[in-house]
């Protein structure tokens, strides 16, 4: 075997792992957007969309885009992210969830925002995400009632998980110089 074919076959190999990864969180990301509202009783239509990680984004499902390394191509081996807009009210108000999921041995973990974190041991098998289903709902009612909490005891003002909300003002500093494109004035 020539230096070259070495390459050329660890490369094909490495590809495969980016693709077993890839798909494996491709399949839990569909899996959750399908089955959370259900999960959470949700009686009037779609609750949860499947939406970038970063950037702008607005209620609606994004496909492909809604990951941080595409479907397909030469892609790299490492963990992968991906956003989940969740409905909050009966107006229709969302936030994003920025989820990095990643193997660690025969583990793989999801984490969630500010660090805090579920584990599936693999082989992931049906039925597993129920509980997860659970994490994410107690994750997001919990920020709301930790800030709920901290305005009655008049210490509020901060937003340690990062929720983005969509339709939400930004605020601009009155000093700030033009404005880049993630402003929307």
């Amino acid at each position: 075997m020539s230096r070259f074919e070495e390459l050329i076959a660890t490369v094909e190999t490495y590809q495969a792992l980016v693709e077993e990864n890839y798909s494996r969180i491709r399949r839990l990301a569909e899996e959750v957007r399908g089955g959370l509202c259900d999960y959470i009783g949700a009686p009037d239509g779609i609750c949860v969309h499947l939406v970038p990680p970063t950037g702008p984004f607005e209620p609606r499902a994004y496909g492909d885009l809604a990951f941080s390394i595409p479907p397909r191509g030469f892609r790299p081996l490492g963990p992968v992210a991906f956003g989940l807009a969740f409905r909050v009210s009966k107006q229709a108000d969302w936030l994003r969830l920025r989820f990095e999921c990643r193997k660690a041995g025969d583990e793989f973990i999801v984490g969630i925002e500010d660090g805090a974190e579920y584990t599936f041991h693999l082989p992931m098998q049906e039925g597993d995400s129920g509980p997860f289903y659970a994490h994410i709902y107690q994750y997001i009612l919990g920020w709301f009632r930790e800030n709920i909490e901290s305005y009655q005891d008049g210490s509020y003002g901060t937003r340690s998980i990062g929720f983005d909300f969509f339709g939400e003002p930004r605020r601009v500093p009155e000093a700030a110089i033009a404005p880049g494109p993630d402003f929307k004035l």
